[in-house]
């Protein structure tokens, strides 16, 4: 089986009943992955699917595709996708046509074309003539293009937003917030050849004007530096106080630094403030 999908039985003599068929309206038939598919001519297309349907038994069309191919002088596709259900076999169906020629509709043969026109006819520009309604249908009224088209910009033309100071819905010209970046995959240790967004406007770095933020060390000056470090001698051992004898201030101060206070300290309590006076008593008696 050359496809994961689910394996239908090739019909015996299909080819040759589609040659009977069609005729000179069929351009070409390919059987590629166990399906079928014929390219036909685009003026004829009505008149085929009346012919697949009615013959051959195929009384479905479920879908309507559109493919382009810039390279091409008829640069587009138009696919229609053929379920018989009695028969339990899938066709597809291929025209070619450019921006300015239409494909003939369908919609007379299977009403259910006529949105499925409408799609392709949204996102590639296809014309179909006689469709009763050649709207757009996915995008809004007043879009410009056609999505799908492979020379269409991935941003658009425009943009909308909801303005309010004029309380309605505004079209504007795209407009990106952030632009594009060129990524140069360099080691972020190293630092960027260019300079980034901002710092044009850095400045007491040391550095020229505009130039941005100074760059850092290499891989290797981070090395040698690393190894000039580990080679340098050790910083001289801070000065501690580990006894009372080493306070520097001198016996007396040794002594009372050696003696416990009360919370355990090795300092002098300090003293009791003293005991206020009794006032005395004026001479005399009492008054």
């Amino acid at each position: 089986m050359g496809h994961p999908a689910p394996l239908v039985a090739p019909q015996s003599g299909f080819a040759a009943a589609l040659e009977k068929l069609l005729g000179k309206d069929l351009l070409s038939h390919d059987f590629a992955a166990d399906e079928d598919s014929i390219t036909v001519d685009r003026d004829a297309i009505a008149a085929v699917m009346i012919a697949l349907r009615d013959n051959l038994e195929y009384q479905q069309m479920m879908e309507i595709a559109g493919v382009d191919y810039p390279e091409r002088p008829e640069r587009f596709e138009v696919v229609y996708h053929l379920l018989s259900v009695t028969r339990n076999h899938r066709l597809r169906v291929r025209v070619t046509t450019d921006e300015a020629t239409p494909v003939p509709t369908i919609v007379p043969v299977w009403p259910n074309a006529g949105w499925l026109e409408r799609e392709v006819f949204d996102m590639y520009g296809v014309l179909f003539a006689g469709n009763p309604d050649l709207r757009r249908i996915l995008t809004d009224y007043g879009f410009q293009g056609h999505p799908q088209r492979k020379d269409f910009p991935l941003t658009g033309y425009t943009e909308l937003r909801y303005s309010e100071e004029d309380k309605r819905v505004v079209y504007e010209p795209v407009r990106l917030a952030q632009d594009f970046r060129n990524f140069d995959f360099l080691s972020p240790w190293e630092g960027a050849d260019y300079v980034l967004p901002g710092d044009e406007k850095a400045g007491g770095t040391g550095e020229a004007p505009g130039k941005g933020a100074p760059t850092p060390m290499t891989a290797k000056e981070v090395k040698a530096t690393d190894d000039k470090a580990a080679k340098a001698p050790p910083p001289p051992t801070p000065k501690t106080t580990d006894s009372p004898a080493q306070t520097g201030a001198g016996a007396k101060a040794n002594i009372k630094a050696a003696k416990t206070s009360r919370d355990g300290a090795k300092a002098k309590a300090a003293k009791a403030p003293p005991k206020p006076r009794a006032p005395r008593k004026p001479k005399g008696g009492d008054a």
